[in-house]
């Protein structure tokens, strides 16, 4: 075979040059039959022939052989160590070319080429994509729809390119959304839907594809999905099921294409979503509480979730998950509920329903993106609901729980969240018997280091819960501030010209408001505070300036 190939090739030399047909067609035959009996030797041998170079001339519109060139060129780049070669020969300009071509086999064969090339090379792809071949293949795939290997190739060419970033626009400027959804209704087969499914997910990432599915109908067809596999147990189906329902929920991350689904609250792909959630199936019952808490991006929509009743079932796909529940579902539910909490007229309501009590069953977890989420819906609910504030930051457990989070440094979000609603609870409360609970459960070293944040809301929400406290409590609390060295960091603030004016201003506040203590006095005078805020009675910000002419006046009265 060794030796036939070598003449094949010497051959094929001669031929390509002369153009002779018959011998060039017997040639090109010759090397599939050696591609298909041993593909990594004969793509050696092709590579070391230096043949690759003249395939380039083969590949025009006006020759006969040009299928079965590109049908080799796909098979040489079946192997990685061929498919630089294959650039270096300047194959790639002459192939998209083809794409063009009205013959069902010869675009086959260069699609394969062209996917064989650039596999998993970003790069080439991206080259592609700036040649244009997104609209070409678009094209191509509503032209030839009936031819199954052709509309294969399409969709792994898409799944392929979908990936990259720069694609998206070219995708969005065709007709792309119509073409997949008019050719996913024909599918039955799972393999074919589950390749349509691959190409979906990644396009489905960009706004406005995803209103251009939705446009194009893809929701009905998820819907139809989900009831026909709804209870069914065999693998096939429970994989469609969650690759229907989680495309679903993707397509509700775009603003427009949700409030198009949503329609009002009456729409009936919204009024489908919640009939999942009292469902028995987790992964529906998942992404219904998704599916909820992507509604719930908008104020108007969650007023009308919730005087519609959304609450309640909510609670009650949570109470069946306390027990040995489901993670993702708890963590849906509990996003759902943070969200449906945000519009100031739905707090009152959500308070009333009792979803503090349902929400405080999770307290146990040890799940930290359930206890994100926990975190996350209490601080929401309590947010200027005095009542509600005072009657968690006496709650014990609570608060012994959330000063064991503050220390949680594998999870920076349950530690930022853990500390938030620390603070929420006092800034809300403004209650005594609030601010004695935290001391005893020794929360206050955690507000001091929370005024050290790098993120301005956090230092300002922690200066305002210190101020407070100082102003309530600060008999019960000095030796804690104390220890946890509050008027060092108070100095610091001030004397750092990067910290923000509202952190200066609460800064000189808390000062003036912790001379009351004898010890917290002391290290006032002794650091010499005055140098620091005489110069910010210049400040540029008119608030931060009075409060140093008057903090400056209270410190020279004291000392």
């Amino acid at each position: 075979m060794a030796d036939n190939l070598s003449d094949t090739l010497k051959k094929l030399k001669i031929t390509a040059v002369d153009k002779t047909e018959d011998s060039l067609e017997g040639c090109l035959d010759c090397l599939l039959q050696a591609l298909a009996q041993n593909n990594t030797e004969t793509s050696e041998k092709i590579q070391a022939s230096g043949i690759l170079q003249l395939f380039a001339s083969l590949l025009t519109p006006q020759s006969s052989c040009k299928a079965k060139v590109a049908n080799i060129i796909a098979e040489v780049a079946k192997n990685e160590f061929m498919r630089i070669p294959c650039v270096d020969a300047g194959l790639i300009s002459p192939l998209v070319q083809l794409l063009n071509s009205k013959d069902q086999e010869v675009l086959l064969q260069t699609g394969r080429a062209l996917g064989n090339i650039c596999y998993d090379s970003h790069s080439l792809q991206a080259q592609l994509i700036n040649m244009g071949v997104i609209p070409t293949l678009v094209k191509l795939l509503g032209i030839h729809c009936q031819n199954a290997a052709l509309t294969e190739m399409c969709l792994v060419a898409f799944g392929n390119l979908a990936e990259l970033e720069s694609s998206k626009e070219q995708f969005a400027s065709t007709n792309i959304a119509e073409e997949l959804v008019k050719l996913f209704k024909k599918q039955i087969e799972h393999d074919k839907r589950e390749m349509i499914f691959e190409v979906l997910a990644p396009l489905a990432e960009n706004d406005a594809i995803k209103l251009q599915l939705v446009e194009a109908g893809l929701v009905e067809c998820l819907l139809e999905i989900v009831q026909q596999k709804v209870d069914s147990d065999k693998e096939d189906d429970i994989t469609e099921l969650k690759t229907g329902s989680d495309l679903m929920v993707l397509l509700l991350l775009g603003d427009e294409s949700m409030q198009k689904l949503f329609e009002g609250g009456k729409g009936s792909v919204f009024q489908r979503v919640l009939s999942w959630i009292p469902s028995n199936n987790h992964q529906l019952q998942l992404a219904g509480a998704l599916a909820i808490a992507n509604f719930a991006r908008n104020d108007g929509n969650c007023i009308h979730m919730v005087d519609n009743g959304i609450v309640e079932k909510l609670m009650d796909l949570l109470d069946r998950h306390v027990e040995d529940g489901n993670v993702t579902v708890q963590h849906a539910a509990l996003s759902a509920l943070r969200n449906l909490a945000i519009p100031v007229i739905n707090k009152a309501k959500m308070l009333s329903a009792g979803v503090t009590e349902a929400v405080l069953k999770f307290l146990k977890s040890e799940m930290p993106p359930v206890q994100f989420k926990l975190l996350g819906t209490l601080r929401m609910l309590i947010d200027a609901q005095a009542e509600a504030a005072e009657q968690l930051g006496k709650n014990v457990k609570l608060v012994e729980r959330l000063v064991e989070w503050c220390e949680a440094k594998d999870h920076a979000g349950v530690m930022g969240e853990s500390n938030r609603l620390l603070s929420a609870l006092i800034r809300h409360s403004k209650s005594k018997d609030v601010i004695k609970t935290i001391v005893q459960s020794g929360g206050i070293k955690h507000l001091v280091t929370m005024a050290t944040s790098e993120h301005v809301i956090m230092q300002n929400e922690a200066l305002v819960a210190l101020a407070l406290i100082a102003a309530l409590e600060l008999g019960t609390a000095e030796k804690d501030l104390e220890s946890a060295k509050l008027v060092q960091i108070l100095h610091r603030l001030l004397a750092d010209e990067r910290s923000a004016p509202e952190i200066k201003y609460n800064s000189m506040v808390l000062i003036c408001a912790l001379m009351g203590s004898e010890c917290l006095h002391k290290e006032v005078q002794d650091l010499a505070f005055l140098d620091v805020v005489s110069k910010l009675r210049s400040h540029e910000n008119k608030s931060v300036a009075q409060q140093a002419s008057l903090t400056e006046q209270r410190l020279t009265v004291e000392s």
